[in-house]
């Protein structure tokens, strides 16, 4: 079926007005044009829609019938549209995020209730999982974008770079470590280490630190959450080191946190859509926002 929606708005013209000539001024086109446009449509359809006296142009029972469901058509037709334009426009929809623990605790409340303020008409939904979870909602589309730092080999994933985070030592302040402008990797030999279990990218940069620092890496304590280990250090059981975003999570402790130098460490927390998917007008809408509030938590490297 080759039917088209000039042919239909052709049809709904002439039989609101009754008058091929008002319809075509209705149109903006020319009769010939629209007298065509019809001819066609009944020629499609098999059946005469009008019945054409020297006075008026008729509905035939045919045209009744089709009225009716043409108009529902073009009904549902101008609401997509307008569906659609909304949405560009970010004036409805919803925006599912998946994100760490700690960056959807850090970061996302204050950007989720600017967003929100901005885009009254979207809802928001967030998922606190661990990376390996980010990673899948946002491949099979349980989520529309994520948040984290995530293996350069993860494929089937986008990545849009919010902001760069370095690694940094946090201590109590009684470690001698708590008045220095900055540590080195080598001067955390034979200091009580606070970790995180071999399952985070964390982890991993903090074994590559103790490498270049030529040190075998002894972990006092090994644990999952950076809420923890910030906890063990303010107890004096060690230092830690941890993304400089944790310094948010530690504000109301007494721990510190110290750039760490030699080398300095540091990776790109990004955003990330499932590749072959476009990015709807929300998720970059959002990105603009979170991008701002990651780079107020992260130090500037001097």
């Amino acid at each position: 079926m080759k039917i088209t929606i000039r042919q239909i708005e052709s049809f709904l013209a002439v039989a609101d007005l009754g008058n091929f000539s008002r319809a075509s001024k209705r149109l903006n086109t020319a009769q010939p044009a629209l007298s065509q446009a019809i001819k066609d449509l009944e020629s499609e359809l098999a059946v005469r829609l009008f019945d054409r006296t020297t006075r008026r142009v008729e509905l035939t029972d045919a045209g009744r019938e089709f009225r009716h469901s043409a108009a529902k058509v073009m009904e549902e037709l101008d609401h997509a549209v307008e569906s659609v334009h909304e949405l560009a426009e970010r004036r409805r929809g919803r925006l599912r995020i998946a994100a760490p623990p700690l960056l959807a605790a850090v970061i996302l409340p204050h950007a989720i209730a600017e967003f929100r303020q901005n885009y009254p008409g979207i809802s928001v939904q967030l998922a606190d999982v661990g990376t390996e979870q980010i990673v899948d909602s946002v491949r099979t589309g349980k989520a529309d974008c994520g948040l984290g730092t995530f293996s350069p080999v993860e494929d089937g994933i986008e990545r849009l770079p919010l902001v760069r985070d370095s690694l940094m030592l946090f201590c109590d302040h009684r470690s001698p470590f708590s008045s220095a402008a900055s540590v080195a990797w080598r001067d955390l030999k034979d200091q009580p280490l606070i970790t995180l279990t071999r399952d985070s990218g964390i982890r991993l940069l903090v074994e590559v630190g103790f490498e270049a620092g030529e040190m075998a890496l002894k972990p006092a304590y090994e644990v999952t959450q950076i809420t923890t280990a910030i906890a063990l250090v303010e107890a004096g059981l060690g230092v830690a080191v941890l993304p400089a975003y944790a310094l948010a999570a530690a504000r109301h402790r007494k721990v510190v946190g110290k750039p760490l130098t030699e080398p300095s460490i540091s990776r790109e927390i990004v955003m990330i859509h499932a590749t072959g998917r476009s990015v709807s007008p929300a998720v970059s809408a959002f990105a603009a926002v979170v991008r701002r509030y990651a780079q107020q938590l992260t130090p500037r490297e001097s």
